[in-house]
């Protein structure tokens, strides 16, 4: 059994889709859960109110990831919040998909405001914030590792960036203990990547791509963000973890 109780966390991006799922499997199993979102106050409240019900400590913060600095000033209202954050996770995502010819600057900086500056700043933050033997993870993405559509140049390479922080900083950090780690999600069941060919045509072909012929549901990623974050994760650090149903097999 995963167990948590007297952990605080902070869940960057935790206001919906794997992010939210991250938020209630990580209060479920014990730990005090704050987390951030970019403009729904309604939607993070929900999120919240389930912790709560949950038995656990929450709150919501509002701190837009593309906003420089957004992060760590997120870490630092958990820190006031709870005394000090054992389990940092940077779920915020945005995803933008073009060819070359149709990309800017501006494009390209927002992505990776979003997934690596971001992250990069919010770990930075918290690592004297957090004790010894603590966690942290960053959401990646399949694609980070294979680009099997056209378009995904900015996306893919900002997912790969986001693998490659990890490793250095879980080498820097390991010395204390503290785990650093990426997951992996192929396609997930989610508000922005649906499963329902109604509502996404692109689901039916992207389901037969996975070997386990389905989209992944949010609560089987967060399922391994706990385990990581858990006294059974302690020795995984420095990885790229895929949970994507065999996508990259």
């Amino acid at each position: 059994m995963i167990e948590l109780s007297n952990k605080t966390a902070l869940v960057v991006g935790g206001s919906g889709g794997i992010g939210a799922a991250i938020a209630l499997t990580l209060a479920r199993q014990g730990a005090n859960v704050a987390i951030t979102y970019a403009r729904s106050a309604e939607r993070a409240q929900s999120v919240i109110e389930q912790v709560r019900q949950a038995g656990r400590k929450g709150f919501a913060i509002q701190a837009d990831a593309l906003e420089r600095g957004a992060t760590a000033r997120a870490v630092e209202a958990a820190v006031s919040e709870f005394g000090k954050v054992d389990i940092l996770v940077s779920a915020a995502g945005v995803f933008d998909a073009a060819p070359i010819d149709e990309l800017d600057g501006h494009r390209f900086d927002a992505t990776f405001d979003i997934h690596v500056r971001s992250v990069f700043e919010a770990a930075k933050a918290a690592v004297p914030h957090m004790q010894d033997g603590g966690t942290i993870v960053a959401i990646g993405s399949a694609f980070g590792q294979v680009a099997n559509f056209p378009g995904l140049s900015i996306y893919t390479a900002s997912k790969a960036a986001v693998a490659g922080l990890t490793r250095a900083l879980a080498r820097e950090l390991g010395s204390r203990g503290i785990t650093v780690n990426t997951v992996n999600p192929g396609p997930t069941d989610t508000e922005m990547n649906p499963a329902d060919p109604e509502r996404n045509p692109h689901s039916v072909a992207h389901a037969k791509m996975m070997a386990i012929g389905r989209y992944g549901k949010p609560e089987e990623v967060a399922a391994l963000v706990a385990f990581l974050a858990s006294e059974h994760g302690r020795l995984i650090t420095g990885q790229a973890i895929n949970a994507d149903g065999g996508w990259t097999a």
